[in-house]
């Protein structure tokens, strides 16, 4: 009769990898020794993954392991453990499972008993939130958000009224209808839009949702972008804080080059940034009427 036990020992173990969002330095030692020691490597995509393992001078074994081959693929991975293999997973950037391939295999391997260790590296997550400026003690993570328009109805209908910071993961080619959904559910609330993090063209927009808006169909963007938006607070603060952020005087005079009244550049921007005429007026005592 076999030791059940021993058995399990001659299993090979799973390794979630975190790897670098951008910078490949921001590798850890322990992922770079991990990514040595495995007999296979599974890669959201190899071609990526190749750069990485290149660059550290690596060469192993890939299998394609994606969202759309993720549950095809898993009867594979098991193959593999019960010869005694050892397997990493990785992504294209980021820790593994967080919006990429990696739940389902993680959850049928723990159901059955196999051994699997986490490598921790750099989430876009945290690396966004810790440098927006915005509330990080407490924050939700969403992800991306459902491309069925309903279904992402839906959500944001859901999130109208949730306190905490907000974190969205979304496609430069998306954001702008996702930016004017938000719009429409919460109103115009201070944003950080945080693009290509650790790459050097790194940026973090601290603007509010018309503003990038605006931006964005004038200059349109790229790069990959992590979205944070604060939560829900009251009217008061949230006044005090949307003005903040926005250059009030500059838009009340550039509608008066227009030819605007003053009173009427008021009025306008106002209702645009839905702030009160009292707090815009305030702002703009110093303005000359020509």
């Amino acid at each position: 009769m076999k030791d059940n036990n021993k058995q399990s020992q001659e299993k090979g173990k799973l390794y979630i990898v975190g790897t670098p969002i951008g910078n490949l330095g921001d590798i850890t030692y322990r992922a770079v020794e991990t990514l040595k020691l495995v007999d296979v490597i599974l890669a959201e995509d190899t071609r990526q993954t190749l750069k990485l393992l290149n660059h550290f001078e690596i060469q192993k074994s890939m299998i394609s392991y994606h969202r759309h081959n993720e549950d095809d693929k898993i009867e594979r991975v098991v193959e593999l453990l019960n010869e005694g293999k050892n397997i990493a997973l990785v992504s294209d950037a980021g820790m593994p499972v967080i919006s990429d391939p990696g739940q389902n295999l993680v959850k049928y391997l723990t159901q059955n008993n196999y051994t699997i260790e986490v490598i921790p590296g750099v989430t876009a997550i945290t690396t966004a939130v810790v440098k927006s400026s915005m509330d990080s003690t407490r924050f939700t993570f969403e992800g991306f958000l459902s491309v069925n328009k309903k279904q992402r109805k839906a959500k944001l209908a859901s999130l109208v009224d949730e306190p905490r910071t907000m974190i969205f993961y979304e496609a430069p080619h998306k954001i702008l209808d996702t930016l004017k959904a938000m719009y429409e559910y919460f109103g115009n609330r201070n944003i950080c839009l945080c693009r290509e993090l650790t790459k050097i063209h790194e940026e973090f927009r601290h603007s509010t949702i018309l503003n990038e808006i605006a931006r964005i169909e004038q200059e349109g963007i790229k790069g990959e972008l992590v979205l944070i938006i604060e939560g829900r607070i009251d009217n008061e603060n949230k006044q005090q804080i949307n003005i903040q952020n926005i250059d009030i005087v500059g838009l009340v005079t550039s509608e008066m080059n227009k030819g605007m009244s003053k009173k009427e550049a008021i009025k306008s921007i106002a209702k645009k940034y839905s702030l009160s005429k009292n707090e815009v007026y305030k702002l703009c005592l110093d303005i000359e009427v020509k």
